[in-house]
């Protein structure tokens, strides 16, 4: 396997580091500028050095995306993206952050890969029209995030000052409750001038938070209904405890849901199966759930899950039969309705994407 050029590459917002090497043989090291015209140079250079041969390149995933993804698949170079979290460093490597060693550690997983079969660990590539669309809902969902940070800031801000809710205002962030904090902004407010300032600002983030929020509601709903993902999310919809967020929540973070061969699959992915403490012998320990994959996934199955303990008879005596076996630790069950609740949706959207024809015939990398 001497005729392919392998390449491992560091990248970074402004710079690409390369260590390229023939097959087995000794690696250089080339370094780039992260720029559209630097890439044309670095890939007329790979191919001088190719001189014919296959190009093989490999780097890290990001919050840089899979823009030079796209530009080497485009260009005919077989190109892999790593997950990070899945390749084994020791302590010492991770205390020492070192761009050539970097590069040096992709092109020797490259390498067992191509030279002797070994699995890469490799990520699933969105299409591109996928990447836009968890764009809209990653918004939503951060705008969530904003908020509850936001009203948590405000309970605490009252507890500060010794306020406490009055009574008849109902439970949570009632049109009373909220008219009582906006009276305590006023100048006639019982806190003090600091608590009432950092209150005022607290309250109008809140509504701005929220009003973005309403907007980017009303982008989804719009999006929900396009050809892609019409059929899948009302069927979706149609379980107990999932509203049409979560359910695009989950459809623009897993994409093409066919690419998961079975239910364990679709677990590991979404970090919901217990990490294994195994050693000869010894018995197998379960620990805590891996928490690998779209953490975002994990939050919506979460809401779902205590929505449809509220409100389906049949979960909630299943959830309940879990927690009698282990009284002290309540999450272990909330996770195992999160991962059934996972599996239900799978198996909906993998049949409704199915007849729908949607990610029909595209090339799909690898299973999760």
């Amino acid at each position: 396997m001497q005729d392919r050029i392998l390449v491992g590459c560091d990248l970074h917002e402004k710079s690409l580091l390369l260590k390229i090497a023939r097959g087995r043989d000794r690696a250089d090291m080339r370094s780039w500028r992260n720029t559209p015209g630097d890439w044309d140079r670095m890939l007329a250079d790979l191919r001088r050095r190719a001189g014919g041969a296959k190009v093989v390149f490999a780097y890290e995933a990001s919050a840089l995306g899979f823009g030079l993804y796209d530009y080497l698949t485009d260009a005919g170079v077989e190109t892999y993206v790593l997950a990070p979290t899945k390749i084994a460093k020791s302590p010492r490597e991770r205390r020492t952050k070192c761009d050539e060693k970097d590069a040096e550690r992709l092109l020797d997983l490259l390498r067992g890969h191509v030279l002797a079969g070994n699995a890469l660990p490799d990520v699933w590539v969105p299409d591109p029209q996928t990447r836009q669309d968890r764009e809209v809902v990653r918004a939503r969902l951060d705008l969530s995030v904003k908020a509850t940070r936001v009203k948590a800031q405000v309970k605490m801000l009252l507890k500060r000052n010794g306020l406490r809710r009055p009574e008849g205002l109902g439970k949570g962030w009632t049109l009373g409750y909220r008219a009582w904090l906006r009276g305590l902004t006023g100048k006639k407010s019982a806190l003090p001038f600091g608590a009432r300032v950092a209150l005022g600002s607290l309250v109008r983030q809140l509504a701005d938070l929220e009003r973005e929020i309403e907007e980017l509601d009303r982008e989804i709903k719009a999006l929900s209904r396009s050809e892609r993902y019409a059929e899948t999310a009302r069927r979706m919809t149609t379980e107990g405890g999932v509203g049409l967020f979560t359910a695009m929540v989950m459809l623009t973070e897993l994409g093409d849901l066919s690419r998961f061969t079975g239910r364990k699959r679709l677990g590991a992915f979404l970090g919901l199966t217990p990490s294994s403490d195994e050693t000869g012998e010894g018995a197998d320990r379960k620990g805590h759930i891996t928490h690998q994959g779209p953490w975002r996934v994990r939050r919506a199955l979460c809401q779902m899950v205590w929505t449809l303990l509220r409100t389906d008879a049949a979960e909630k005596a299943y959830y309940d039969r879990l927690v009698a076996k282990n009284p002290k630790k309540k999450m272990i069950a909330v996770v195992a309705c999160m991962r059934r609740l996972a599996v239900r949706l799978w198996h909906i959207g993998v049949e409704a994407q199915r007849e729908a024809g949607v990610f029909a015939g595209r090339a799909v990398r690898r299973a999760g």
